[in-house]
């Protein structure tokens, strides 16, 4: 399970600085608080569902890409 939040983690915070924006921005628009978002990026946070939709949501992400192993870099 760690490694999967480890994979989450990077998804988001890759996905994150492609787009130009840092965690308070991203927790402006996610409505996600800035602990929670650098905790999930590290791969240590455990975010409940509804978290982790808030959280990908303006990242334009989908969760079955944010799920989906392996780990593709060409796909954030």
């Amino acid at each position: 399970m760690r490694d999967l939040m480890v994979k989450i983690g990077d998804r988001i915070r890759q996905r994150r600085e492609l787009l130009g924006l840092v965690q308070p921005k991203l927790a402006d628009l996610s409505g996600v608080n800035t602990r929670t978002i650098q905790l999930v990026e590290q791969g240590k946070g455990n975010p409940s569902l509804e978290t982790l939709l808030r959280l990908i949501e303006p990242l334009g992400l989908n969760l079955e890409l944010v799920l989906k192993t392996p780990f593709q870099n060409s796909n954030v």
